[in-house]
């Protein structure tokens, strides 16, 4: 019995992502220094470890609500409210999820049908398409690149014109992976009255949200709420990557649909770790502070070194990744260059490709590392280029 063409031909059409599968490939090699992943290299905080093992020990072991417990959703209303001016409402507008990744899942399950269209600005993560492949809609990218990988109003008006009505939704990621772009005030304001102007969904990623190094962040639910499904978790900003904790913040209408995915995707997050995110959420609300400095310090040596070593970078102002154009006389197949730097040198970074066409020609370092690691990254790197 041969089922191997029974599955849903959808899934024909989508992979494990070349992150992933390059990491695999080159963790073998002896010695090998990996800038690859996007994780903070940072420990979760002693006080939010010691809220888990509270909970344990209090036999918080049973399933929560599907939305999450209730001081959770409280305590991310607080956080949001406190750090960007913007307000929900705790019982009927907050979503408690498996990680960002799931909040992204359920969101575009939610929303999509066959034939809707979903403007992206590439570059971009590449955990948003396979979604919208499965829900038989279409990927549109926008391309960045002319302006230095920064989204314009004037860009959104054009793919507008062009896909119209079939347009469904638009995702925006900033800070961004992995360009490390994000946006000012007036640059977030000239996009949301742009996007108001039409029927469509703006899924606004910002798990990336506590790392911004030059200005404060700012949500683009401050100007258009009705319109936005705003994904947050504590991944990033907590180094809680392996607690699996996300959030989904909108209107109750649309709160209301996207929790019906949410259930049959996974009943509920961890108990457990959302009792760790209360304290994360509250006690632990400027946790990032220190860990965003440290940041800011490996993005400056990163970038300095990368761009003596010969490479074009766009100089990122959140995350923690650097996004560099491979020299012209060298490799611009990407995964080539990669291969071949890990092989010689032993020091992984990722190939543009794994973000799409428009990142060819690039590579992108994830600088979550220590500053130890770093410079013999650098080093071998810089060996690799002479």
């Amino acid at each position: 019995m041969d089922l191997s063409n029974r599955f849903n031909k959808q899934v024909y059409k989508i992979a494990v992502s070349t992150i992933r599968q390059f990491d695999e490939q080159v963790s073998g090699i002896e010695g090998i220094i990996k800038l690859t992943l996007g994780e903070p290299d940072f420990n979760t905080p002693e006080h939010v470890k010691s809220a888990a093992h509270d909970a344990i020990n209090d036999n918080f072991s049973h399933y929560s609500g599907m939305a999450g417990l209730t001081d959770v959703r409280e305590a991310a209303t607080f956080f949001l409210k406190e750090k960007y001016g913007v307000s929900y409402e705790s019982n009927s507008e907050v979503l408690v999820t498996v990680g960002a990744t799931e909040a992204i899942s359920a969101s575009l399950l939610a929303i999509l049908e066959p034939g809707d269209k979903v403007l992206m600005p590439a570059p971009i993560y590449p955990g948003y398409e396979p979604i919208i492949t499965l829900a038989q809609a279409e990927p549109v990218y926008i391309d960045t690149r002319p302006n230095n990988f920064v989204l314009t109003p004037e860009m959104i008006e054009d793919a507008m014109s062009e896909h119209g009505d079939q347009v469904k939704a638009i995702i925006l990621n900033y800070p961004s992976n992995p360009t490390g772009v994000t946006y000012n005030r007036e640059e977030v304001k000239a996009i949301a009255d742009v996007l108001k102007n039409y029927s469509i969904f703006v899924i606004s990623d910002e798990i990336y949200s506590e790392l911004t190094y030059d200005d404060e962040h700012v949500s683009i639910a401050e100007f258009i709420p009705e319109q936005t499904i705003l994904i947050n978790g504590l991944s990033k900003s907590h180094a809680m990557t392996g607690w699996r904790i996300g959030f989904i913040f909108g209107p109750q209408y649309l709160v209301s649909e996207i929790i019906k995915v949410h259930q049959y995707l996974v009943t509920a997050a961890s108990t457990i770790s959302q009792k760790a995110a209360v304290r994360a959420l509250v006690e632990g609300i400027n946790d990032a502070a220190v860990m965003k400095e440290e940041y800011r310090k490996r993005r400056d040596f990163v970038y300095e070194q990368m761009t003596s070593f010969g490479f074009e970078v766009a100089r990122p102002n959140g995350a923690f990744y650097i996004f560099a154009k491979i020299p012209a006389n060298f490799e611009q197949d990407s995964m080539k260059f990669c291969v071949d730097l890990a092989q010689k040198q032993a020091v992984a970074i990722i190939p543009g490709i794994a973000f799409g066409q428009e990142a060819e020609g690039y590579v992108r370092i994830s600088y979550a590392a220590d500053m130890k690691t770093l410079e013999a990254a650098m080093e071998r790197i810089g060996k690799y280029m002479k």
